[in-house]
C-alpha cells in the first residue's frame, strides 16, 4: 500500500500489464526518477522494478488511483477492457489520463475512446513500433493518436520512455491504424525471409552464405518505398523498369523451385495471384504498386 498522489502531479505515473514490453516501459520511468506505481494481473513480476524503487498496488483500482497518468500495455484490448472496464477501475479513473499502448485494431481503439468519453475517462491512444530493447533509448519510436492537448500535457512525462513521439493526430483511430499498415510491412517481411531460408538451405545454400546478399535485397527496399508511396498518391504507377508481366514470371519461378523441394509456397503464390488479377484487368505493364490500388477497389 502506498500514499495516493494528487491527481494534478506530474511526477507520478501508473504501469498496469508487466510483460517484457510493459516492465520495459515502467523501468524507463523509473529510469527518470519518476514515481512510478506498477501492477499485473498475474502477481510476481514485478520483483524486480519494486526493488528499483517501484510502488506496487494491491488492485488496478489502486494503482489507477497513485497519479494523473495511466500507461496500459497488455496484450490486445481484450485484455485492458477486463482491467478497465471494472466499475471501482472506471470509478478511479475519472478525471484522470489513459495512454494505452496496447497492440490492437483501430475500431477497438474508437470503441475505448468512446467508453472513456461516457466516463468521464480522459483518453489517448497510442503504439509502440519498437522492440522493448530500445525502450528508454533514443531508438525507441512512439506513435500517439487523439487530443493534441491532452497529448501536450503528458508529453513530459511520455519523453521518459525514449526516443521519438509523434502525434498523428486527433482522430483516436490513427495511431492504430499506422501500427497495423506497419505491422504489415513487417510480418510479411519476414515471413518472405523465413521462407528465403528454407529455399536456400534446400538448395545447399546455408544462412549464413545468404544472409549479407539479404541485407543488400532490404537495403533496395527504402527507396523502393518512397518511390511506391508517390506512384499511389499520384494514382500513377509507371513500370518502365520492372513491369508487372515481368515480376510474375520471377514469382513463379519461386513458386516452381520451393515446390520441387516441397516447401509450401503458399504466400508467394497469393503474390502471385494478386499480380495476375491486376494483369488480368489491364494493368500488365504498371509497377508492382499498382496491386495496392486493385486490392483497395470496392
Amino acid at each position: 500500500m502506498h500514499t495516493q498522489s494528487p491527481p494534478g502531479d506530474q511526477s507520478a505515473v501508473t504501469v498496469l500489464g508487466l510483460g517484457p514490453m510493459g516492465r520495459a516501459l515502467a523501468g524507463a520511468f523509473l529510469d527518470a526518477g519518476l514515481r512510478t506505481t506498477v501492477w499485473n494481473r498475474t502477481p510476481g513480476r514485478d520483483r524486480d522494478l519494486v526493488a528499483r524503487g517501484a510502488r506496487t498496488a494491491a488492485s488496478a483500482a489502486e494503482a489507477v488511483a497513485a497519479g494523473p497518468l495511466t500507461v496500459v500495455c497488455v496484450v490486445n484490448y481484450d485484455a485492458a477492457d477486463a482491467v478497465l472496464r471494472q466499475d471501482d477501475v472506471t470509478a478511479a479513473l475519472k478525471g484522470r489520463t489513459v495512454v494505452n499502448l496496447s497492440a490492437d485494431t483501430p475500431d477497438r481503439a474508437r470503441d475505448t475512446a468512446d467508453w472513456a468519453a461516457r466516463h468521464g475517462v480522459r483518453y489517448l491512444d497510442g503504439a509502440i513500433m519498437t522492440p522493448t530493447p530500445t525502450i528508454g533509448t533514443p531508438d525507441a519510436v512512439f506513435l500517439h493518436s487523439g487530443p493534441a492537448g491532452l497529448y501536450a500535457e503528458h508529453r513530459p512525462v511520455l519523453d521518459a520512455l525514449g526516443g521519438t513521439h509523434t502525434h498523428l493526430g486527433e482522430e483516436v483511430g490513427r495511431a492504430a491504424a499506422y501500427d497495423i499498415a506497419l505491422l504489415d510491412i513487417f510480418w510479411t517481411a519476414m515471413t518472405g525471409y523465413a521462407h528465403a531460408l528454407a529455399v536456400a538451405r534446400a538448395e545447399g545454400v546455408t544462412a549464413g552464405e545468404l544472409a549479407p546478399f539479404a541485407r543488400g535485397i532490404g537495403a533496395i527496399l527504402p527507396p523502393l518505398f518512397e518511390e511506391g508511396a508517390r506512384e499511389t498518391d499520384a494514382g500513377t504507377f509507371p513500370g518502365d523498369g520492372n513491369p508487372l508481366t515481368s515480376a510474375v514470371s520471377s514469382m513463379a519461378h519461386v513458386v516452381q523451385v520451393s515446390e520441387s523441394h516441397g516447401i509450401d509456397a503458399g504466400v508467394m503464390r497469393a503474390a502471385e495471384g494478386l499480380a495476375r488479377r491486376t494483369i488480368g484487368l489491364g494493368h500488365g505493364a504498371d509497377g508492382f504498386v499498382r496491386v495496392a490500388e486493385v486490392l483497395g477497389r470496392r
